[in-house]
């Protein structure tokens, strides 16, 4: 995404929004960190995330200051709706926090109430110590939230991307299905996904595919390997698909031959508990209740042991190593479902005694009334 992908009216309603947070949290400041948070701004993808970056946002004004490494100027000044672009390193050794004290000092940052984004993967342990050393006194909060939290219901541009990120998910996985044969390898057919991604314009997502097979069937997040599939396995693939970094996940179980009677049965409790998790998203429900509902069809069939994690998560634009939003189906949740979120629903059993797992990912949007299902792609098992 750049800062031409999106309407000046919205990134402007964005930049509002965050302000009038700022002003309501009493924060004069936020240093913003997360590449989704900074995406979401000023539309940049530069990867100033592998070392260190930051968006400054003021709450009484509406100037944006990025500071990044220095090999991402150009880019930044070409894609990123920021009112100043200040480089670190370049052509030599430079400290990213004293280039964000001479900015700070230069900018009155520590003579103001300050929040600091502290994100998991994008921000060194030995930075953060520093940077509140720096700030002192100053820094009174950490909002890690605070842009996540405004943009999890989506604009209908935003929403406009994950369609059509579902779509070229829907696309790949035709493809997938086409290529699924007895002595292909699982990297062959992951090779598959990804050619049929990026030729429907679809960057790479955030996170690798999942693929597994045969006694690897009951891993939870296996990456593809070389080995190649036998007549009569089953296993299961996952992976998103982009357009703009808005991304859309699919995941599906695949059967060479007649599925067993086992994977027949377990795959029948993960379909009527995704049902189940599906039936309880509406408007105004607590993020909770659809876990709850899945969690209970998985008891209920006695397998609840192998039962893993979550029910589903909010979607975010994607930078790796993930493209979740902090809203969780999870039985801690605290948030409550909105009208314009998008969420995975991906209730999971894996049994090792068995060597099977069962995941079936879909993308639905929450509406007024309950869920809309955004693939078209058939939910049952893929059998070849």
């Amino acid at each position: 995404m750049s800062r031409h992908d999106f309407s000046a009216a919205e990134f402007a309603e964005r930049r509002a929004r965050v302000r009038a947070a700022l002003r309501e949290a009493d924060l004069d400041w936020l240093v913003a960190i997360h590449p989704v948070s900074i995406h979401w701004l000023t539309g940049s993808e530069a990867k100033s995330y592998q070392e260190f970056q930051c968006l400054i946002v003021a709450a009484h004004s509406d100037a944006l200051v990025i500071l990044a490494r220095e090999g991402e100027r150009n880019e930044l000044l070409d894609d990123a709706l920021v009112d100043a672009v200040h480089g670190f390193g370049g052509g030599v050794a430079e400290d990213p926090i004293e280039a964000f004290a001479t900015l700070a000092r230069r900018l009155g940052v520590l003579q103001g109430r300050v929040g600091l984004e502290v994100p998991a993967y994008y921000l060194h342990p030995h930075h953060y110590e520093r940077l509140k050393a720096l700030l002192g006194p100053a820094l009174v909060a950490e909002p890690t939230a605070l842009v996540a939290g405004l943009k999890m219901v989506k604009s209908p541009a935003e929403l406009g991307c994950i369609r059509e990120a579902a779509r070229r998910a829907d696309l790949a996985m035709e493809r997938f299905a086409a290529a699924l044969r007895a002595g292909e390898s699982e990297l062959a057919l992951a090779a598959a996904v990804h050619d049929t991604l990026l030729r429907a314009d679809s960057m790479l997502a955030a996170s690798p595919v999942n693929l597994v097979s045969g006694e690897r069937a009951c891993y939870s997040h296996g990456a593809p390997t070389p080995r190649r599939l036998r007549a009569g396995e089953h296993g299961s693939i996952e992976y998103g698909a982009t357009c703009r970094r808005y991304t859309a996940t699919i995941g599906r179980v695949f059967s060479l031959g007649p599925p067993g009677r086992w994977l027949r049965e377990v795959y029948d409790v993960v379909r009527r508990a995704a049902d189940a998790c599906i039936a309880a998203i509406r408007d105004g429900a607590p993020a909770t209740a659809p876990h709850e509902a899945a969690c209970a069809v998985i008891a209920e069939a006695g397998l609840a042991h192998g039962r893993v994690h979550l029910s589903g998560y909010g979607l975010a634009p994607g930078f790796p190593p993930g493209w979740s939003e902090p809203l969780h189906l999870f039985d801690a949740s605290p948030y409550v479902l909105r009208a314009g979120m998008v969420v995975t629903v991906e209730p999971p059993v894996f049994l090792r005694e068995k060597r099977i797992g069962v995941r079936i990912i879909d993308n639905v949007l929450v509406t007024e009334g309950g869920a809309e299902l955004l693939s078209r792609r058939d939910r049952g098992i893929i059998v070849r």
